[in-house]
């Protein structure tokens, strides 16, 4: 019988094969050490194992990352001199999302559209790399590490805005449902073809499409402002558009730095409810 032990607490590691203890003498110490400069080039290697580079596959992953989420506009953009057809198109995007590279959502509310998916990269690692680091890597071989810097902190903030939303929905679904809302089992955004508007979270009984729709709600994480009441009047005119939302259907929010005073908001979580989220219970 092999038995593997892994803890990240050393101490404790060590201490199982001290003198008295029952693996004394049995077990063999390998201390993994963090990741290095070369093992974070972990972007490329992958991509290239699985999707080589001239690849109609790679063409559709990169088009992805650099933030294209429609089907009509990775076509575009990934057919080069001309759009992808749909007969190509189609399967690619159901392949990399049967190999879970490629994620595709769809909008929540009572109403079926199947029709209306927005696509992006699963892996978050993989997305910053699509959307950054590849295009850095001619700049760093140039010595010129700073205009990539550069690059990266001047769109940091909007990519960020909308990366963290998948992880939010998630971590929302981990603390719901709960005695506020104990039917709440789907978390999603809503938009229609257009994205506008554009609702970052939806609140609903089931997916893909609810009986009844419990919350809507708005994700600020640009800047360090607190959810103010710009955003409110925004947020109470859009949330007419989904189907299924009523003018009293309740308002949430998430954002790092809270919301003004006198909101009339049903909740507000912030970064302690997100990591909360996903502590043992």
């Amino acid at each position: 019988m092999l038995l593997l032990l892994v803890g990240s607490d050393v101490s404790v590691m060590e201490s199982l094969q001290s003198s008295g203890r029952p693996f004394f003498g049995w077990a063999t110490k390998n201390t993994v050490q963090p990741l290095n400069l070369a093992d974070v080039l972990a972007g490329e290697p992958f991509l290239l194992g699985e999707f080589p580079a001239a690849s109609q596959s790679r063409a559709v992953l990169e088009t992805v990352g650099s933030g294209e989420r429609t089907f009509s506009a990775i076509a575009a953009q990934a057919g080069g001199g001309g759009a992808l057809p749909a007969g190509i198109l189609s399967p690619l995007l159901t392949t990399l999302q049967d190999k879970r590279v490629l994620t595709a959502d769809l909008p929540l509310s009572v109403k079926p559209d199947s029709k209306n998916r927005r696509y992006r990269i699963a892996d978050p690692y993989l997305r910053f790399w699509l959307a950054f680091l590849q295009r850095a890597i001619p700049l760093i071989e140039r010595g010129r590490g700073d205009v990539a810097l550069e690059r990266i902190e001047r769109s940091w903030s909007t990519w960020r805005g909308r990366a963290i939303e998948p992880l939010i929905r998630e971590s929302l679904l981990r603390l719901l449902p709960n005695g506020e809302w104990p039917e709440t089992e789907a978390i999603d955004g809503w938009w229609n073809r257009q994205n506008n508007p554009e609702i970052d979270l939806i609140g609903a009984d089931r997916e893909p499409v609810a009986r009844q729709v419990q919350f809507v709600g708005s994700v600020k994480w640009l800047g360090n402002q607190p959810f103010g009441r710009h955003d409110y009047d925004a947020l109470v005119r859009d949330m007419l558009a989904v189907p299924g939302a009523a003018p009293d259907t309740a308002r949430v929010v998430v954002s790092p730095c809270g919301v003004v005073e006198g909101l009339p908001l049903t909740a507000c979580w912030g970064p302690e409810d997100l990591v909360r989220a996903w502590q043992s219970r």
